[in-house]
C-alpha cells in the first residue's frame, strides 16, 4: 500500500526540513533542551552509547568497564542522566553517536547531556536526528579541520532547527515505527542468518573437496597428518615449502625511512585479507621509489598471502593481477607457488577448519597470535594429481560461485531493507506521510507516496 500525505503543507523555512505539515511546529533545539552536567555517583550504572543502538539500559560489561573506568574515583567524572535525556558524543554526533536515555545512570564526560524543557517525545527527536538530512546538518554544524576531528559543541547543537507535530501525534508515529521497524529488522535478521549458513556451507564444500576429492568411491589411506583422518590413496602428502619457489614476508616502509602516501603503489595489510579474498579496502599506498627499494616484498600475480601475526593469523588469499603492483608488511607472509593450481590449492587448504584450528592452537602459547614462516613452510598438505587438482578447482569455482551469488542476493536484500527502514522513518518524522489512523498499516510491504 501507499501512505497518504497530509492535506496541507507549509514551507518550514529550513532547508534540510523542506515542506512540513501545516500544523507542525519548527523550533530550535535550545527551545526544547537545556544542557545539564550533573555529577555522577557510585551507585549509578555507567551506560554505553552506540551509533547503531543508542543508549543502553544496563551497566557496561566488565570488559568495557576495564577499558573506560580504571579507578573507582573516575566515576565521579561521569555525567548523571535520567530517562528522556538526549545524549550525544561531540565527536561522533554526525555519525549517529547519540540516543535517548531510558534508565537513570551515567555517561562518559565526553557526552553532552540535553534535558527536555517541556513535554515532548525525545525518542521522536532522536528519530528525526537520525535521518540522512539531519545527520548532514549536524556534520555541517560541527567544527574541526578533518572529519576525524569534527566536534558538535552545545552552542552549535542548540541552534539546530527541528520540527515537531502535536504530542499525541508524536506518540502515534513512534508507536507505528516501533512495530514496523521491528518487522523490517526481523527480515534483516533472517537474511543475516542465511548469509551465515551460506558461509558455513562454503567452508564445508571447500574442506570436503580438498581433503576427500570428488570421487567418494576412491580408496583411502591414513594421512600421517596428526588430527586428520584419511585422504584418497593416490594423493601425496607434501609440505607447503615443497610446492613453492619462494616464501617470505613483507616489510614496513618505516624500516627504510619511508612513509605512506596519498596515492601510488598499493600496500596490502592483514585487514585487506578477508573471506579468502584480497580486498583493496582499506587503501594504503607507498611511492614508486619505496616500492623499488622494498623489492624483496614486491608481490607477484598468484602469490598466496597468509597473515602470520595478529588477530587474523592464518587467514589467506591469492593476489590477483588487478591489484599489482603491490607490497605487503611484516604481518603478512607470501607463498610463491611453482604452479598456479598449487596457489589455489594452498589457499583453499589454509581456509579449512582443520588448518585454522591448528593455527589457533599453535598461537595460544604466545601473547600475540603468530605463525612463523618456518611453520608455514613445513605445514603438511594433501596434494592430488595435476589433472584431479584441475577438476577440483573447476568444481569449487562453480560451487562457490553459486553460493557467493546467493550470498550476494541476501546482502542486496539486507541493503534494500535497510534503505526502506531509513526511508520509512525519515518520511514519518518529517511529515512526508500521514500515519494518523493507520495503526494497522503494514509498513514492511508499503511504499512512500510520491
Amino acid at each position: 500500500m501507499s501512505f497518504p500525505r497530509y492535506p496541507r503543507y507549509k514551507d518550514s523555512g529550513v532547508e534540510w526540513l523542506g515542506r512540513i505539515p501545516e500544523h507542525w511546529d519548527v523550533l530550535r533545539a535550545t527551545h526544547l533542551f537545556n544542557e545539564v552536567a550533573e555529577q555522577g555517583s557510585e551507585d549509578l550504572p555507567i551506560l554505553s552509547v552506540s551509533i547503531h543502538d543508542g543508549v543502553s539500559d544496563d551497566e557496561l560489561n566488565d570488559e568495557q568497564l576495564d577499558r573506560k573506568v580504571s579507578r573507582s574515583d573516575d566515576r565521579s567524572k561521569y555525567k548523571r542522566v535520567q530517562p528522556d535525556d538526549l545524549v550525544y558524543n561531540m565527536m561522533r554526533a554526525w555519525q549517529g553517536g547519540f540516543g535517548t536515555v531510558r534508565a537513570t545512570g551515567m555517561v562518559s564526560p565526553a557526552y553532552v547531556v540535553a534535558r527536555p524543557k517541556s513535554r515532548f517525545s525525545t525518542v521522536f527527536v532522536e528519530h528525526l536526528l537520525r535521518t540522512p538530512n539531519a545527520i548532514e546538518e549536524m556534520r555541517r554544524h560541527s567544527h574541526g579541520v578533518t572529519d576525524f576531528r569534527l566536534r558538535l559543541y552545545w552552542d552549535s547543537f542548540k541552534d539546530l532547527y527541528l520540527t515537531l507535530p502535536p504530542h499525541d501525534e508524536q506518540l502515534a508515529i513512534i508507536d507505528f515505527l516501533h512495530r514496523e521497524v521491528a518487522k523490517i529488522d526481523a527480515l534483516v535478521s533472517e537474511q543475516q542468518r542465511l548469509i551465515e549458513l551460506l558461509k558455513e556451507k562454503r567452508q564445508a564444500v571447500i574442506s570436503d573437496a580438498v581433503t576427500k576429492g570428488l570421487d567418494r568411491n576412491a580408496p583411502t589411506r591414513r594421512t600421517g597428518i596428526e588430527g586428520m583422518d584419511e585422504v584418497p590413496t593416490h594423493w601425496e602428502v607434501k609440505r607447503i615449502k615443497h610446492l613453492s619457489a619462494f616464501i617470505s614476508k613483507g616489510t614496513t616502509p618505516t624500516t627504510i625511512g619511508a612513509e605512506f602516501v596519498e596515492t601510488g603503489v598499493r600496500f596490502l595489510k592483514a585487514e585487506n585479507i578477508t573471506d579468502g579474498r584480497v580486498s583493496s579496502e582499506p587503501e594504503f599506498f607507498i611511492s614508486p621509489e619505496t616500492h623499488r627499494l622494498m623489492v624483496r616484498s614486491n608481490l607477484h600475480d598468484l602469490d598466496v598471502l597468509v597473515v602470520i601475526a595478529g588477530a587474523t593469523t592464518g587467514k589467506s588469499a591469492v593476489v590477483t593481477e588487478d591489484l599489482l603492483p603491490a607490497n605487503t608488511n611484516q604481518a603478512v607472509a607470501f607463498v610463491r607457488c611453482r604452479d598456479k593450481r598449487h596457489a589455489a590449492f594452498v589457499n583453499f587448504w589454509m581456509s579449512t577448519a582443520f588448518v585454522q584450528e591448528r593455527v589457533k592452537l599453535a598461537s595460544v602459547q604466545s601473547a600475540q597470535p603468530n605463525l612463523s614462516m618456518e611453520d608455514l613452510g613445513n605445514m603438511q598438505i594433501p596434494v592430488p594429481s595435476p589433472a584431479e587438482q584441475t577438476q577440483i578447482l573447476d568444481y569449487l569455482d562453480a560451487e562457490l560461485g553459486r553460493l557467493d551469488a546467493l550470498t550476494g542476493e541476501a546482502a542486496k536484500a539486507i541493503e534494500l531493507l535497510e534503505e526502506h527502514r531509513v526511508a520509512l522513518i525519515s518520511a514519518a518524522v518529517t511529515g512526508k506521510i500521514d500515519l494518523r489512523g493507520l495503526a494497522g498499516a503494514k509498513a514492511s510491504t508499503a511504499v512512500v507516496a510520491a
